[in-house]
């Protein structure tokens, strides 16, 4: 019996030599606005990358860059501004040289679907009948920024804070909208387009900063390579189809 082991050894390496190698997850933390996006054009990407599957991590843009500074195993940061990718940089947390801008995208105004007003302007939102107003916390959502920045602009910004609900994403902000708790949104263009039938568009409003969508590499990542082909991949004409798909504009 014994002089048949060295044999089984053998078949049992082979047999396990043989099986296809386990997928690699490349982890990408990507602002909550991309997630239809990025669902998408991620069978694009596996298929040109046998061997390496991507898993998605949505959120605001702030608390994703509060997770990788504090060591979450990320591969791939895509952030909703520039600013917060700038704060990743200048942390040291991303590959600067491999920093690439990849989208754009533009900031409107919501009402809920069934809504028997509609702000025409801005200033429409000081209004009395405009109570609650769903904005992303300036501090950490991006949307949150953009949307501040364009109401100081304006001078609203005093009037209208004391109305804000404020939201933790720009998809909290839209689902906030879509069922009806509050009178209107800031969101992007690309949000408000996902849900037709529950909200609709009050006005487009032009951003004192315009608003791109940078990603990189993180630099704590085992799958570099991997990590720098998929920032790579989302300039690619396949990609940006999926993008522009989903209301994204050029970089």
């Amino acid at each position: 019996m014994k002089s048949y082991l060295p044999r089984l050894a053998s078949l049992l390496a082979a047999a396990l030599l043989a099986l296809p190698a386990a997928a690699a997850d490349l982890t990408v933390s990507a602002a909550a606005s991309l997630g239809n996006a990025f669902q998408a054009l991620a069978p694009l990407f596996e298929a040109a990358n046998p061997g390496t599957r991507l898993a998605f991590n949505f959120a605001a843009s702030g608390p994703l860059l509060q997770q990788i500074a504090q060591g979450a195993p990320v591969d791939v940061f895509a952030s909703a501004d520039e600013a917060t990718m700038d704060q990743a940089q200048a942390k040291g947390l991303v590959r600067a040289a491999e920093r690439r801008d990849f989208a754009s995208n533009a900031l409107v105004v919501i009402v809920p679907a069934d809504a028997t007003k509609r702000p025409a302007a801005l200033a429409d939102l000081a209004r009395a009948d405009f109570a609650r107003i769903a904005i992303g916390e300036p501090a950490s959502v991006p949307v949150g920024r953009y949307t501040r920045g364009v109401l100081e602009q304006a001078g609203l910004w005093t009037t209208i804070e004391p109305k804000m609900i404020g939201a933790q994403s720009v998809r909290q902000a839209l689902d906030y909208v879509a069922r009806g708790e509050v009178d209107a949104g800031f969101v992007y263009a690309t949000d408000a387009a996902i849900m037709p039938g529950k909200v609709k568009l009050a006005l487009a409003v032009a951003t004192p900063t315009p608003i791109r969508y940078p990603a990189a590499p993180v630099v704590a990542s085992p799958n570099g390579a991997a990590a720098q082909r998929f920032v790579d991949f989302l300039l690619t004409p396949a990609a940006q189809g999926v993008l522009a798909r989903y209301g994204f504009g050029k970089p």
